[in-house]
């Protein structure tokens, strides 16, 4: 067997619209593509042996046992190795059981398809299915151990914290898209304009000086002693005298801790002679070089968490401990406590397994104790000196019986410190008393602060204090979302988005756009290339100044990692024609139209979907869209049209020379074809047909028609308005047409626009393409043959797999299924080719040349205009 390809979808895709993460293996079977599962000696029993917990797969018998049954049957191993992908992950800890394997298009090789929960974890288990199908086929020993514990160390690396997760959560149940801005815990919540951002339990609006004073303990206890709130007696140290001074004056017991530490490192607590103390002071160093020497406060240690200046929280923490039998050792009390169901490796689950550590060493050695003593019956021992619950501590709900004085102290702490998201460490006897009447202190006050605790206490009632910070941050009546067009389609698109981006930007947005040629923000192109995937998707709406969205939304982006949004708000399908078909198991234009139809499907219920009545693959779509449907057409008698309007639907068409919105039976005319430019005095049909969904979006999004008309009369087609698109050149004695056309369809079209162009002779310039089916090429050139005196066959610069003359011999094959007497010129070279062009144009002729990197092109063509310009002036 063999893996050809590994690609992991995070949004909306070809193979599922709801569930976002998963992994898509392309995997050649090979020799094993002749041997299914019941052929194959002793594979079942040696399946089942190494998976008993599989028996929970039901697979398409829908029962128990499913997939079992269907391996003694006979099924084929990728199918078998999509079960195990699943199965080992959730033995790692994440249960995830989605899946499908589907072929790819070529015999023996499959689409295997399965989710994950980390995208790390997904690709590893991709890799290690296949090895132990493979081992299973072989009977050779596999240790299925080693990747479970990778898998379990990779999602520990990987995963979001407990406490971002918990807002994430939060927030995608409300709606609230989210992007991961690094590899750590920095996200942002919402989109454009409307963000948040969160880091760990830091929000975008923490005080940055709030969060310095939480993280310099020395400045946090001045500012509370001012404030008259109790905190232990203390001071601040950084060498042995110092030390030996602050105890004279505080007196044992101690507890010694870096100035600006967290989550428990470095400290030492519950110190009561000098060895001690010098031991914890270096280990305190080893964080800061400035020490805080306090108090031991005794009693109970209790966090209470602050959000918006509100206490939510509180919970009473517990260090990671065992409790005397009298007839076992501490290490295996350690090892029955790590039985519990409830706690894990890491964060995977609600409590942390207790790990025998240094610290855990030197409090059994300060006892005299090793992790081989028999602990008396009865008697807590402590293993760690903090509570926190990431080594293994535990924590009990005691919200509802916090005394009111604590509360408000613990509110008005996080406004004198500054934070508002905060952690409040208190040391009393009883939280339901009032601290001054207990003895108590507050230890410390934390920024980004930890969830765990609260979410899943292991007693008490959990809080869902995740609410409470995105109640904070997006509040009612706000958006966290901004208006996302997108468009997609096989020609057409980046027309349409440049347009409709054209008239939301007359609006007054701040429009940030995707095309096949860039990323512009506000007319600004801050990205150059085919920027149609994901990736430039997110580069547009984690921009904060951006406050509109128009998306051209191309098949490889979507195949490559689905959907860069969740849920857009207008979905425009231009049409569904031949093009990249043969490519990463698309095959056929059903299989196109069904990846098309993943945008319209995300439309939301509030949105609308517009699509084209003219084409019966996109009209079809309408079937699977949640929201409203628009139509369009260039047929005003199109019945579907007719149909649409009789029911109330809204529309656009071209009738008697106008482009026109109708609702329902009324018609509202916008504008003449003729007067729009982009049409080219109504010339170019496809350029109207690309106005009909534009003009759409905008009545869609409640702009009039004057502004309507506005936008499609002042949207010239020119190098920097539509670079490649229709752009003409008008030279002395001939004509120079730059146009993008890269697939028949495409052709035809732009055929259709040449046909009216009155010129004596014409010349086009075209090129075979590596990554389209031999057809494709072929008919190219059969097109150009019919429009074209003249074909100079040029070659692109990416030859995407193919052979120059292999591609060539293709287009000449096409040529020459043209009864006429085309003139055929091979010039590999694209420079040379416009040049050859250029150089031999006769007087009224037009020079068409169809270009893949449409900016050089257009360079070259201007060059060549600023020459002729120097020479006649």
């Amino acid at each position: 067997m063999k893996i050809r390809e590994i690609r992991a979808m995070r949004g909306p895709n070809y193979w599922s619209i709801r569930r976002h993460k998963l992994i898509v293996m392309t995997l050649d079977l090979e020799e094993l593509e002749q041997s299914p599962t019941d052929k194959i000696d002793g594979f079942y029993d040696r399946l089942t042996t190494m998976f008993p917990s599989m028996y929970s797969h039901r697979c398409s018998v829908g029962t128990e046992g499913g997939f079992f049954q269907r391996v003694q049957e006979g099924t084929w191993m990728g199918h078998v190795i999509e079960h195990i992908a699943l199965e080992i992950q959730t033995l790692a800890g994440m249960d995830t059981g989605f899946g499908r394997t589907r072929g790819y298009g070529e015999e023996g090789v499959y689409h295997v398809v399965f989710s994950y929960m980390e995208e790390k974890v997904g690709k590893y288990a991709a890799r290690a299915s296949v090895r132990i199908a493979q081992a299973l086929v072989d009977n050779k020993e596999y240790d299925l151990e080693e990747d479970i514990q990778e898998m379990r160390e990779i999602r520990e690396r990987e995963r979001l914290g407990p406490s971002t997760g918990s807002i994430i959560a939060e927030a995608q149940s409300r709606g609230i898209p989210w992007i991961r801005l690094n590899k750590y815990s920095l996200c942002q919540l919402g989109y454009g304009r409307n963000q948040k951002r969160i880091q760990a339990t830091v929000s975008s609006q923490s005080s940055s000086i709030g969060v310095e004073i939480a993280c310099d303990k020395e400045d946090t206890k001045h500012l509370l002693e001012q404030a008259e709130v109790p905190v232990p007696k203390g001071d601040i140290i950084r060498t042995e005298r110092g030390l030996k001074d602050a105890i004279k004056y505080i007196g044992y017991p101690i507890v010694v801790k870096p100035i600006n530490g967290n989550h428990g490192r470095g400290i030492t607590i519950n110190i009561n002679d000098w060895d001690q103390a010098v031991e914890a002071l270096e280990a305190a160093k080893k964080v800061s070089r400035s020490v805080i020497v306090e108090k031991y406060i005794t009693g109970e240690d209790y966090r209470l968490l602050v959000i918006n200046h509100k206490l939510v929280a509180a919970a009473k923490r517990t260090p990671a401990h065992v409790v005397g039998d009298g007839q076992s050792t501490i290490q295996q009390l350690v090892d029955k406590v790590n039985e519990d169901p409830r706690r894990g490796y890491g964060h995977e689950k609600v409590l942390t397994m207790i790990k025998i550590d240094k610290m855990s060493e030197n409090l059994l050695a300060a006892a005299g104790y090793t992790v081989d003593t028999v602990l008396p019956e009865g008697e807590f021992f402590a293993l760690k000196d903090t509570a926190n619950l990431s080594t293994g501590g535990t924590a009990t709900d005691v919200t509802d019986i916090v005394h009111p004085d604590n509360v408000f102290m613990a509110e008005r702490i996080s406004r004198v410190i500054g934070l508002d998201i905060c952690g409040i460490d208190v040391m009393t006897s009883d939280i339901s008393v009032p601290l001054e009447k207990t003895g108590g202190a507050v230890l410390e006050v934390n920024a980004g602060p930890g969830f765990r605790m609260h979410l899943a206490p292991t007693e008490g009632l959990p809080r869902n204090v995740a609410a409470n910070v995105v109640d904070m941050l997006f509040p009612p009546g706000t958006t966290a979302r901004i208006p996302i067009v997108a468009v997609t389609g096989t020609n057409g698109k980046t027309t349409t988005t440049r347009l409709i981006a054209h008239m939301v930007k007359m609006m007054g947005y701040n429009v940030g756009f995707t095309t096949s040629d860039g990323v512009y923000v506000q007319n600004h192109l801050l990205m150059k290339g085919d920027c149609t995937g994901p990736v430039s998707t997110e580069f547009v709406l984690k921009d904060p100044t951006v406050d509109f969205a128009v998306l051209e939304t191309a098949r490889g982006g979507m195949l490559r990692a689905g959907l860069g949004f969740h849920h857009c708000d207008i979905a425009v399908v231009t049409n569904v024609a031949a093009d990249h078909l043969g490519l990463k198991g698309i095959n056929t234009l059903e299989q196109l139209a069904r990846l098309k139809g993943v945008v319209p499907e995300t439309v939301l219920p509030s949105g609308t979907a517009i699509l084209n009545a003219d084409d019966d693959l996109v009209f079809k779509m309408r079937k699977d869209v949640k929201g409203n449907i628009a139509l369009f057409s260039m047929d005003e008698n199109n019945p579907r049209i007719k149909r649409h309007m009789e029911n109330g639907g809204l529309c656009a068409i071209y009738e008697n020379g106008f482009v026109t919105i109708c609702r329902g039976e009324w018609k509202m005319r916008v504008a003449k074809a003729v007067n729009i430019p982009l049409t080219f005095g109504g010339k170019a049909k496809f350029m109207i047909q690309n106005v009909l969904p534009a003009i759409l979006t905008g009545y869609i999004r409640g702009f009039n028609l004057d502004d309507i008309k506005m936008a499609i009369t002042t949207f010239i087609p020119s190098p920097s308005q539509t670079p490649g698109r229709l752009n003409m050149f008008r030279f002395k004695d001939f004509k120079v047409l730059v146009d993008y056309a890269h697939n028949p369809a495409g052709m035809r079209a732009l055929g259709q626009f040449i046909q009216n162009i009155d010129a004596t002779r014409k010349v086009g310039i075209i090129a075979g393409i590596g990554d389209r089916r031999d057809d494709d090429n072929r008919e190219m050139g059969q097109i150009a043959a019919e429009m074209f005196d003249e074909v100079v066959i040029r070659q692109d610069k990416n030859l995407r797999g193919q052979t120059e003359e292999r591609l060539i011999s293709l287009l000449k094959e096409g040529i020459e299924k043209h009864p006429g007497d085309t003139k055929v010129t091979i010039i590999p070279s694209e420079a040379e080719a416009i040049k050859y062009a250029i150089e031999n144009a006769q007087a009224n002729s037009l020079v068409a040349m169809c270009s893949d990197v449409v900016p050089d092109a257009l360079d070259l063509v201007m060059k060549f205009k600023e020459e002729e310009a120097k020479e006649l002036y």
